[in-house]
């Protein structure tokens, strides 16, 4: 079996874990493959070394993240592209989407017989239109249209199915997968979504208006938000943007158009020792706060 190990180099508990990693994993007769970035001696010889990321979760049989939420984030949009499952162990704050902590890597060996669970998590399809160009993004948790850090409150027309639901003013507008529910649709009033559902779901942000509750559309809905207007006091135009999993930060116009969808394919979890989604979500919730 082949492993691409990603490991976030900006945390420095998850960097010093690796060489324990690597250890397990050629115990068990693996064949390790890591980023050129991440070339060390200390991990050990017989590793097979890529330039991106792109190649090296080509290549795999199985992706292993070692970080937070983030690193599984980011990842996750390759493993989607190329139908490769993958395993995060947590080494963040949180850690909603990780599946497998520190402690547990004696499991490790269950992938070698098939004694795991992959679940598959919905992503989104976020497509930014003006007159300028058309853009493409993928969403594992959320897509976040919202207002600069001096704009004032924006005006945003939602439809689904070419069908209007709503004007909103608002500091923005949220929508996420089930799997973004718990990140910042949940501090935003939005509610939870067990994982395993499909679904999108609309959450406003600070919206200005009696229709302020949070809106959930079924899978197959194709939903446009339009006509997104955002003038100063003295009606020239401010600062929009796009953010997709916090990671893509997009510029938007007055005459942007952005269109949310399922994307036709999802990401593979592992679980090796699947647990209650909501017993983890209390406990997470209870360290966050």
């Amino acid at each position: 079996m082949k492993v691409a190990v990603i490991v976030n180099q900006s945390k420095s508990e998850a960097v010093k874990f690796a060489p324990v990693l690597m250890k397990k994993l050629f115990s068990l007769n693996m064949e390790i493959l890591l980023l050129d970035e991440k070339k060390n001696n200390s991990m050990g010889e017989g590793i097979r070394y890529f330039s991106d990321r792109d190649k090296i979760i080509r290549e795999c049989d199985v992706v292993i993240t070692v970080g937070g939420d983030g690193t599984i984030i980011h990842t996750a949009k390759y493993c989607m592209e190329y139908d490769k499952p993958l395993l995060g162990i947590n080494f963040g704050r949180v850690g909603f989407v990780a599946t497998m902590e520190k402690d547990e890597i004696d499991t490790l060996s269950k992938l070698l017989t098939n004694e795991y669970y992959c679940e598959h998590r919905m992503m989104l399809k976020i497509t930014v239109e003006n007159y300028v160009n058309t853009q493409v993004f993928y969403a594992v948790n959320d897509a976040v249209i919202a207002r600069g850090s001096l704009s004032r409150m924006m005006d945003l027309s939602v439809s689904a199915n070419n069908q209007k639901i709503c004007d909103y003013r608002a500091d923005g507008i949220i929508f996420a997968t089930p799997t973004g529910s718990t990140a910042y649709s949940l501090s935003a009033g939005g509610p939870v979504i067990s994982p395993d559902m499909e679904c999108i779901l609309m959450t406003p942000i600070c919206p200005h208006s009696l229709f302020s509750r949070s809106v959930i559309f079924k899978k197959s809905d194709i939903i446009t938000v339009g006509n997104i207007i955002n003038p100063d006091r003295n009606g020239s135009e401010v600062e929009s943007f796009l953010t997709v999993d916090g990671q893509y930060y997009i510029p938007l116009r007055n005459d942007s158009k952005i269109v949310i969808e399922k994307c036709d394919k999802p990401f593979k979890l592992i679980y090796i020792n699947r647990k209650n989604f909501y017993e983890v979500l209390n406990e997470k919730l209870n360290e966050r706060g």
